[in-house]
């Protein structure tokens, strides 16, 4: 709870026995006062209200990046170990894919570089 709550709830406080006093003396004036110093109130009670979601959320994020860093390891390992079950699962498959995998990378490496292209009228 921060200060815009407390400092909120209390002027809301203070402007209903305004108000009160207001209604009980018949003063309008007074009346008047009491209520917009209730909504004053109010709103500065909001306002702490969103402060403190903000915040909230804020460290929720910062907490949820937290963990996700430190416990990255895990995952890389969780992985790899995913990765050597399937190779033992089916070996014939995954040396396929690897064969494959490896064709297109040297097919990509050894290909002649493009000629660039010029727009306009040949020289």
């Amino acid at each position: 709870m921060n200060e815009d709550r407390i400092v909120g709830t209390a002027k809301d406080l203070a402007g209903k026995a305004e108000g009160v006093l207001g209604d009980a003396a018949g003063d309008a004036g007074t009346r008047a006062e009491g209520r917009a110093r209730e909504m004053a109130g109010k709103v500065q009670n909001i306002y702490g209200q969103a402060k403190d979601a903000a915040k909230d959320a804020a460290d929720a994020a910062t907490g949820y990046a937290k963990d996700v860093y430190n416990n990255r390891g895990d995952a890389i390992r969780d992985g790899s170990q995913a990765i050597a079950q399937r190779v033992q699962d089916n070996p014939l498959g995954s040396l396929v894919t690897a064969g494959a995998i490896g064709f297109a990378l040297a097919l990509l490496m050894t290909r002649p570089p493009r000629r660039r292209r010029r727009w306009g009228y040949n020289d």
